[in-house]
């Protein structure tokens, strides 16, 4: 395993990580006993980076990482889960100082730990930006000088709000999702500010939520339907060359020097191994070209947020 270090700070994460929200029964129900292996797996094999957040499952994603992370030894993982997003409609948000430090204690009661490596605001598109700068953040500050939290970042899907974040506040990393893959590559765009300010980045779910799968999106996929339909024609020309498309699409997404981690997400040990695999192995350039032409000229974003902080 291949390890990069995260902006200026002193975590070298591996450059394929784990995301926990599948333990949380977020795609299917999941058997607890595999997901826990796959935990255990994912770390035996190298990966130290682990993502989860109370909003995965509604906690069912922490408490059962918990048990998969008790008795391990704490310096095997770095651990970074979430604050300010507990559901999926607007009212389910709550940045505020009192919301944050009690999720984060409820956190760390399911987790078993005593601090976590990474606290991030999860999804700040979905709150008023003014409050994020003036008290969210500085929130998540005081919990670092407190020794609860080493490190502190955001996450969302417009790349407005990381360049926003960025020009105001201080921050050691952020977690994007669905903008550095196959079909949107956008997330390049805001890289080089990224690094001058010594921002990590990690990046999440490099099949785009399911459309880079042979599976395909599933029903509640914000993606219109010109990107499902390219996204079914990639599918179907991978199957034609006996490839899976996961396997490009993971290839792709971790290609990106600029990119210290890729969290891949599965309650399935033998998934954990083969993503691990994939990624050990050389990218087919010739046939990343090709399905790359299928997205051109297409709209490949979505909505998310609120409308002052989308892109």
């Amino acid at each position: 395993m291949e390890y990069r270090k995260l902006g200026k700070t002193d975590l070298n994460v591996s450059r394929l990580s784990y995301g926990a929200s599948p333990l949380g029964s977020v795609f299917r129900d999941i058997s607890e006993n595999d997901g826990i292996k796959t935990v255990h797996t994912a770390i035996d094999m190298g990966i130290n980076l682990i993502d989860v957040s109370p909003y995965y499952g509604l906690t069912k994603a922490e408490t059962v990482l918990g048990k998969a992370l008790k008795g391990i030894p704490r310096d095997k993982y770095i651990l970074s889960t979430k604050a300010g997003r507990y559901g999926s409609d607007f009212p389910d948000f709550d940045f505020s100082e009192r919301r944050i430090r009690k999720s984060l204690d409820e956190s760390l009661s399911r987790l078993g730990v005593n601090e976590v490596d990474i606290l991030f605001l999860h999804d700040i598109e979905f709150g008023n930006l003014n409050q994020i700068l003036e008290e969210s953040l500085p929130c998540l500050h005081d919990l670092k000088k407190e020794g609860k939290v080493r490190y502190v970042g955001v996450t969302g899907y417009p790349l407005k709000v990381f360049t926003e974040t960025i020009k105001q506040a201080e921050i050691d990393c952020i977690l994007t999702y669905c903008r550095y893959a196959l079909y949107d590559s956008s997330l390049f765009t805001v890289i080089p500010s990224l690094e001058k300010k010594g921002v990590g980045i990690i990046n999440a779910s490099p099949t785009g939520m399911g459309l880079l799968t042979n599976r395909g999106a599933p029903d509640w996929h914000p993606g219109n339907q010109q990107l499902l339909n390219a996204c079914q024609k990639a599918v179907e020309i991978c199957q034609e060359r006996g490839v899976d498309i996961t396997e490009i699409a993971l290839q792709y997404a971790i290609d990106h020097p600029a990119i210290a981690s890729t969290l891949v997400g599965t309650a399935n040990p033998v998934n954990i191994v083969k993503n691990i695999e994939w990624a050990e192995k050389p990218i087919n350039q010739a046939l990343v070209k090709e399905l790359r032409t299928l997205f051109e000229g297409i709209p490949v974003t979505w909505p998310s947020g609120y409308p002052e902080n989308q892109d």
